[in-house]
Formats: C-alpha cells, sequence, structure tokens
C-alpha cells in the first residue's frame, strides 16, 4: 500500500506500515522527505530499520562486495596452489622412495642393472653421480 499523509495537530505525517513487522506508524513529513531526498533511516514502533541510503553507503557498499569478491577468488586461488603444492609433494615423496627401495634392493639408478654390491658399482662405474646423503649436507 502507498503511504499517504495525515495530519496531527497541525503536523503533516506520513502513514507507513513496516515490512518486517506490519505495523502501522506516522514518521513527521518533512523528515520522511528529506531522509528520501538525502539518504537516511527511520525506524519503526518495534525497532526496525527503513529508509534509504545515501550515495557514500552505495559507493561503500559497491567498495565492500568488490573487495569480498577478490578475496573469494584470492582464496579459491591459494587452494588451487595448496592442491598442485600438496600433489607435487606426494609425486616426489613417491619417487624418492621408488628410488631408495630400489638401492635397497641393489638396483644400479643410472642404468636399470642389478648389482650386489651398489656402492662398489656407483663408485667405480658412474664416479660423477653424488650420493643423496652428501647432496643433501650443506
Amino acid at each position: 500500500m502507498a503511504d499517504s499523509t495525515i495530519t496531527i495537530k497541525g503536523d503533516r505525517h506520513v502513514l507507513t506500515q513496516c515490512q518486517t513487522c506490519s505495523v502501522w506508524h506516522t514518521v513527521p513529513q518533512i523528515i520522511y522527505e528529506s531522509l528520501r531526498r538525502l539518504g537516511g533511516y527511520y525506524y519503526c514502533p518495534s525497532g526496525h530499520q527503513w529508509g534509504w541510503r545515501t550515495g557514500t553507503e552505495k559507493a561503500e557498499n559497491e567498495a565492500v562486495r568488490r573487495e569480498r569478491d577478490r578475496l573469494k577468488q584470492d582464496a579459491a586461488r591459494l587452494e588451487d596452489e595448496l592442491a598442485d603444492a600438496r600433489a607435487k609433494i606426494a609425486t616426489a615423496e613417491k619417487k624418492y622412495l621408488q628410488a631408495r627401495r630400489r638401492a635397497v634392493a641393489g638396483v644400479c639408478p643410472c642404468c636399470n642393472r642389478s648389482f650386489e654390491n651398489v656402492q662398489r658399482h656407483m663408485k667405480t662405474k658412474h664416479p660423477n653421480v653424488v650420493p643423496l646423503a652428501q647432496k643433501a649436507a650443506p
């Protein structure tokens, strides 16, 4: 229903109904029109806020919305990067364990041949390959 005006003790008031609780109430017309023109809020007797946003509030809300969207995109990108990093770690751990099992079994990591004494083989046949233990130390 459209708001209507009434006169109370010589003052014009806007008769309106709260859209939340349906309570009928009045707002002085001068205040109602000022809030409508410049932006601002009034409250129904039950305390519900109604009114019009100001231009600055619209701009602030838009800026907050853009910031929220940007942060959501950043969070999604970081989650994707984290998933990729975890996949790379899992792959590297799998390759490391596979190489370690093969070395323990006596398989040369360079030529895939099996030897009873891999350490002696690595020193004599592949002297340019540095063992993993020596690479890790600074």
